[in-house]
């Protein structure tokens, strides 16, 4: 006899709690308390807040002043960067997606900074000190350039350093010239502590001129750096341009392509190269009066000796040669009688000699010893070609 299995109901209670069980562990409510069955809050990671570096390092020092102030963010872009020290703002440019800054030009030497960077809610600052130099290089002197003074179109800028420079090209980038009736120029080098500025043609006339040497900060050569800027402005006057022909005995000058003075003048004698004025683009370079003028290599007694003075003379080399007055009116027009230089009659030679501007030009013609481009301001005499080969920037 097969007997079935007896099962036993479950009641009512139970199968509610089972219920209610179930319920509670697929809805994510909370059994305890019964809760609605709304999903809990889900936590966010905070943000992290950018980081910056500065360079160079918190309380660096001797820090070169050619180095450049570099600011970076990591996590974050860059809203802002000062620095502060030095006579002179610092600036720099920011990289395209702002995470990076790098500062322009140079530093002074011996000098504290202050970097302050902010990005985003992060703000960080840092300070360094540059080295002080143990030669500090300036500029000594640049002619001509006195005080009022108005020059002529064929002038050079001559600019001398107190130190000697062999970081040539960095310190040619620091000067600039800047015209208001621009013409293109290059710089030559004449020593390490000379370099000259000439145009490729004649100045303009009538303008002003600009030049500024950006020089603090910038290595001059082993432990030699600029300390300080420079600027002055440069006045071109009128276009003096004076013709001399030798063969003729003739001087004519022009000013602003005007003819406003015919002068009969007696040049060298021709008998020795000593005594032959020199042909070529001559530059007017100071004025005197009187002028000493003794023979060179000669002592009193010897063949050729004299020391006299001499009027109202205006040198155009630095072998003695002068546009200058002399009473020998019987020779000017007629014979070339003189050592070398170029004299005028007595009233002419000073009206020269008032009248001049540094820089005026002198063209000698009708001889056959040429002016040589370093004996004086000849300058002229080498092609501009030539003349910027002196510079310490190659182009490319």
């Amino acid at each position: 006899m097969n007997i079935a299995p007896r099962w036993s109901k479950p009641t009512a209670g139970i199968a509610l709690l089972a219920a209610a069980a179930l319920t509670a562990s697929c809805s994510g409510g909370n059994p305890v308390t019964g809760g609605s069955g709304a999903p809990d809050a889900t936590t966010s990671a905070t943000p992290q807040a950018p980081t910056i570096t500065i360079t160079p390092a918190e309380g660096s020092k001797k820090v070169s002043p050619d180095k450049k102030i570099v600011v970076t963010a990591a996590g974050g872009t860059l809203d802002e960067v000062t620095i502060e020290g030095g006579d002179d703002q610092v600036t720099g440019t920011y990289n395209a997606d702002k995470t990076r800054w790098i500062s322009k030009g140079t530093l002074q030497p011996a000098t504290s900074y202050k970097v302050t960077a902010k990005a985003g809610t992060t703000t960080t600052a840092g300070q360094f000190t540059t080295l002080k130099p143990e030669r500090e290089l300036k500029v000594a002197d640049v002619t001509p350039n006195r005080k009022g003074e108005k020059i002529g179109v064929g002038a050079p800028i001559i600019v001398t350093f107190n130190q000697p420079v062999t970081e040539k090209a960095a310190v040619e980038r620091a000067l600039q010239v800047e015209a208001e009736k621009p013409v293109k120029g290059a710089w030559r080098w004449i020593n390490d502590t000379v370099v000259i500025y000439r145009t490729a043609t004649y100045w303009p006339a009538h303008q002003k001129v600009t030049f500024t040497a950006d020089l603090s900060g910038v290595k001059a050569g082993k432990d030699t750096y600029g300390v300080e800027d420079y600027d002055t402005t440069l006045t071109i006057g009128a276009k003096v341009i004076s013709k001399v022909d030798v063969d003729k005995k003739m001087m004519w000058v022009y000013k602003d392509g005007k003819r406003v003075k015919t002068m009969r003048i007696s040049a060298g004698m021709g008998t020795t190269r000593e005594y032959t004025t020199t042909s070529g683009v001559h530059l007017t370079m100071e004025r005197a009066n009187p002028v000493r003028m003794i023979s060179p290599g000669r002592k009193k007694g010897d063949p050729g000796y004299y020391d006299v003075m001499i009027n109202h003379a205006v040198r155009i080399s630095n072998s003695g040669e002068y546009v200058h007055a002399k009473d020998n009116v019987w020779a000017q027009g007629v014979r070339n009688v003189s050592h070398g230089c170029v004299n005028a009659r007595p009233d002419q030679a000073k009206w020269f000699h008032d009248t001049m501007q540094r820089g005026d030009v002198v063209d000698i013609t009708g001889t056959d010893r040429a002016l040589e481009w370093n004996n004086g301001w000849g300058f002229w005499q080498m092609s501009f070609n030539q003349w910027k080969k002196g510079s310490a920037i190659k182009e490319p």
